[in-house]
């Protein structure tokens, strides 16, 4: 059974920092896509970042900002945010994508944590 639990989340404010940390269990990290997704209130669920073996990508509107990584001898992967603006605020979630795909769309991920509630104060 995989499960990915979500870490970190809290109240900042504008222009703070906040690390959030996904740990994996049940034995496909080392192959798989991690990406993180958030989802404001009344807003659909988006892509944020995402990281393979060799790659990473961005939300443009995170690019310069957030950081995505991984340290596999952990299981662990993390998103490194500073400059925190209000409009992040949202409920973040962590994903697997097993095949190691580096994807964007919440349909490719077939394993998802429960989420942290990030909220950036003015």
């Amino acid at each position: 059974q995989v499960q990915l639990v979500e870490s970190g989340g809290g109240l900042v404010q504008a222009g703070g920092s906040l690390r959030l940390s996904c740990a994996a269990s049940g034995g496909l990290f080392s192959t798989a896509a991690m990406g993180w997704f958030r989802q404001a209130p009344g807003k659909e669920r988006e892509f944020v970042a995402a990281i393979s073996w060799r790659a990473t990508n961005y939300v443009y509107s995170v690019k310069g900002r957030f950081t995505i990584s991984r340290y596999n001898a952990k299981n662990t992967a993390y998103l490194q945010m500073n400059s925190l603006k209000p409009g992040d605020t949202a409920v973040y979630y962590c994903a697997a994508e097993q095949g190691g795909r580096l994807s964007s769309g919440v349909s490719e991920y077939d394993y998802w944590g429960q989420g942290t509630q990030i909220t950036v104060a003015t």
